[in-house]
């Protein structure tokens, strides 16, 4: 996948998750920590948020994509994504609260939300940083599927770029939570949500497509059949 390629995917499946984040994760940036509750205070507190949440993500994606660096071979890549775009589909199919909540009764799980309540006790912006970079790792389905996306490029950069844009495509949703969540209200949060499917199965009938080797830029490029690290996949 080329760079523009891989960015332009990245960041639509962000912002089509960014539905599903609102009614997930808005009432966490909804409640942040921040020094300030100026529209200045407000901007910084967000902008922090965001940094430490995309943060995680590119570093989850940079330890993801080395794994397929190491491990996943060219003629996999087709079939990976389609398998993916399969799991995407069946996700949204029934199985999206279990995977959002997979994992979250587990020890390590409530350590993080334990640190995260103590972030909450501090007004100052490092705090709000921290729980930017903590709210990183908390349970998400649609965060897990990108993240086998990023495995499935092959490379540490790659993966890396991936899960930031990614990252990125969520922000403008979660900005609007910072500044203007109280004044939507848990009604809109919900249509928002409901949305979500919608823009998630589009993302999945677009990697079961890109996995069955098109040739149609952006959408169905062709893989590369030649060993690993010969010639980049386009």
């Amino acid at each position: 996948m080329t760079l523009p390629e891989l960015i332009s995917t990245s960041f639509l499946i962000g912002a089509a998750g960014s539905l599903h984040c609102l009614g997930m994760c808005g009432p966490l940036a909804l409640s942040l920590p921040l020094p300030q509750t100026t529209m200045a205070g407000r901007a910084k507190g967000g902008l922090l948020y965001n940094a430490g949440r995309i943060s995680t993500y590119a570093l989850l994606g940079l330890v993801l994509g080395t794994m397929g660096e190491v491990l996943l071979q060219p003629q996999w890549q087709r079939g990976l994504s389609i398998g993916i775009g399969a799991l995407l589909l069946l996700y949204l199919l029934g199985g999206q609260k279990r995977l959002d909540r997979a994992g979250s009764s587990a020890k390590p799980f409530l350590r993080l939300r334990a640190a995260l309540s103590g972030l909450f006790q501090k007004h100052h912006y490092a705090s709000v940083f921290s729980i930017g970079l903590l709210n990183g790792l908390l349970p998400c389905g649609t965060v897990y599927l990108a993240l086998l996306t990023s495995f499935l490029t092959g490379s540490a950069l790659k993966g890396a770029l991936f899960m930031a844009f990614f990252g990125m495509g969520t922000l403008p949703a979660m900005l609007l939570m910072v500044f203007w969540g109280a004044s939507l209200g848990s009604s809109m949060r919900t249509r928002f949500r409901k949305l979500a499917p919608f823009a998630l199965g589009l993302m999945g009938v677009l990697l079961l497509l890109r996995g069955m080797n098109l040739g149609i830029p952006f959408v169905s490029p062709h893989f590369s059949t030649a060993p690993a690290g010969a010639v980049e996949c386009h």
